[in-house]
């Protein structure tokens, strides 16, 4: 098991792979997910509504690229879910505190 291992990953198919855009497109495509999941931590005024949704259009648009393009390219529809989910957190974070808190203390004065 050891030995096959090693063999299958220095196969033709997979040194192909390693070296294409189709792998390292979504490798480095995954910075802008991990920056907004982070960005999680940050106090929501810091935000972007209009960045927000565009990033989360872009990634609503290219998740269906990532499927239809063939061979599929799992890597990059796995990292526009997850942008896609983050940005939508993130999105709802700016309404929250735009729009939702604000007229709380507008209500409270």
């Amino acid at each position: 098991m050891f030995k096959r291992i090693p063999k299958s990953l220095l196969t033709k198919e997979t040194k192909d792979y390693l070296l294409s855009t189709h792998f390292w497109g979504p490798v480095f495509n995954w910075m802008i997910p991990i920056a907004t999941i982070s960005d999680t931590r940050k106090h929501p005024k810091i935000i972007s509504g209009k960045m927000t949704v565009a990033l989360a259009l872009y990634s609503l648009v290219f998740m269906r690229f990532a499927w239809k393009v063939n061979p599929r390219n799992l890597l990059l529809f796995a990292c526009h879910i997850t942008n896609a989910g983050a940005q939508f957190a993130q999105g709802y974070r700016f309404v929250n505190y735009h729009y939702i808190q604000q007229e709380e203390l507008d209500q409270k004065k």
